[in-house]
């Protein structure tokens, strides 16, 4: 997979390290700001699934957000690598806007295109669980790379009621990275109550949240 830039062909570096059978956990968003939430979810997630690195996928442009309100994206990635400057596990990359894709399911065929000995476990919270219905061709997300869920606050049922529930069989933690899709799991842990909507209403700005660790 290359990237035109200037009607150059480059090849796309991997925003760490890259091996064959290395677990890598994929969290997307526009991080806007990136909080303590997301690194909490991230380090669970390295701990219960066995895995190796966790890659932070900053969207330049989230198509089911506003671009109103949305800070630069060199100022979130700038925030969200600052958080995790103490992380080593987790890499922060803008790497959607070097593959040129805005849509989470063009995004994962990219990169399984890109790195194909990775072995990619895509990470969300419980609350993007109940509008996953809404993501362009979101089952073919499921049908091509496992999916782990992180209950988040005001939606931990969100598992249950949502459409992939019914859609797609959950199952246990044990080894999702090396399952085949579709395969769904939903663990737990002490809940984050951080969300970027209300760290922005509270007026800080997307490079001040490592304070917020």
């Amino acid at each position: 997979m290359v990237a035109m830039n200037g009607g150059r062909a480059e090849w796309i570096r991997p925003p760490g390290p890259i091996a064959p059978g290395l677990r890598i956990g994929l969290l997307g968003g526009s991080f806007n700001p990136a909080h303590a939430g997301h690194l909490h979810a991230s380090e669970i997630a390295l701990k219960r699934l066995g895995l190796d690195y966790v890659w932070w996928l900053v969207s330049p442009q989230n198509p089911l957000k506003p671009a109103r309100g949305m800070a630069p994206l060199d100022a979130r990635l700038a925030g969200a690598r600052r958080l995790v400057q103490h992380s080593p596990r987790i890499r922060v990359t803008g790497i959607e806007g070097e593959l040129g894709t805005r849509y989470t399911i063009d995004t994962i065929a990219r990169l399984k295109g890109r790195f194909p000995q990775a072995r990619f476990v895509w990470i969300m919270g419980s609350d993007n669980l109940a509008t996953f219905h809404h993501w362009r061709r979101w089952p073919d997300i499921v049908r091509n790379l496992p999916i782990a869920v992180v209950r988040r606050p005001g939606s931990a049922l969100a598992p249950l009621a949502s459409i992939a529930a019914q859609r797609f069989r959950f199952r246990s933690a044990g080894n999702i990275a090396d399952a085949t899709p579709p395969a769904i799991v939903v663990f737990d842990a002490r809940r984050r109550p951080e969300s970027a909507t209300a760290i922005r209403a509270r007026g800080v700005g997307p490079t001040d949240c490592a304070v917020l660790q």
